[in-house]
């Protein structure tokens, strides 16, 4: 798949994950969501697990969706933003709704991208679109893999464009992604992708 315009029938949601350099990257992503995009949107951004997190109010001033710190057993709605909660692992399940778990890191995070991007993958098959942005370790590469072996979108943030090119580019050896974007790139798809919302 090469033409953004070829996914625009069948996005229904869109997972990002990121780690160092995330907050940047993520600020630039979040404009692009709009009318234009009917899907839900969620985010594993990895942050210290100790503290309550700023991330909600910040990002929300940079998106016209509504936005939430995700809470266990929250309905999923399109055109609304669900950011991970520090120390849980953000899952989605059938309603569809939000699942927090504490089970073990993984890659060392709490929560991780791999978990997000697979329990999606379960859900969303084919209408995921799931991109991997900048990082310093592994977490997303799996996850992602989840995400083609699904038949979903996948997209990666260019490595030479990453402040930490070692997340996108682990992804790129585990999978050829659809899209290998700078942020600039990857916020046109977005702001040019078209779905039917949340599946029965």
């Amino acid at each position: 798949m090469t033409d953004a315009r070829a996914i625009a029938a069948r996005i229904d949601a869109v997972v990002i994950g990121a780690s160092a350099g995330g907050v940047e990257a993520v600020s630039l992503l979040l404009p692009a969501l709009s009318d234009a995009l009917r899907a839900a949107v969620f985010i594993v951004l990895h942050q210290p697990r100790e503290r309550h997190s700023l991330l909600p109010a910040l990002f929300q001033r940079k998106c016209a969706w509504p936005l939430h710190e995700a809470v266990d057993k929250q309905p999923i709605a399109t055109g609304n933003v669900y950011l991970a909660p520090p120390d849980y692992h953000l899952l989605v399940d059938r309603g569809p709704c939000i699942a927090l778990s504490a089970d073990e890191p993984v890659h060392f995070s709490r929560p991780s991208i791999d978990v997000l991007f697979e329990s999606a993958a379960d859900l969303y098959g084919e209408r995921l679109l799931g991109i991997v942005l900048t990082g310093a370790n592994e977490d997303g590469a799996a996850g992602l893999a989840s995400v083609a072996a699904a038949g979903g979108v996948t997209v990666v943030q260019r490595p030479d464009t990453a402040q930490a090119s070692t997340m996108p580019a682990a992804a790129l050896r585990r999978i050829a992604a659809d899209f290998v974007l700078p942020l600039a790139g990857i916020a046109g798809l977005l702001a040019g992708t078209r779905g039917h919302g949340p599946p029965p």
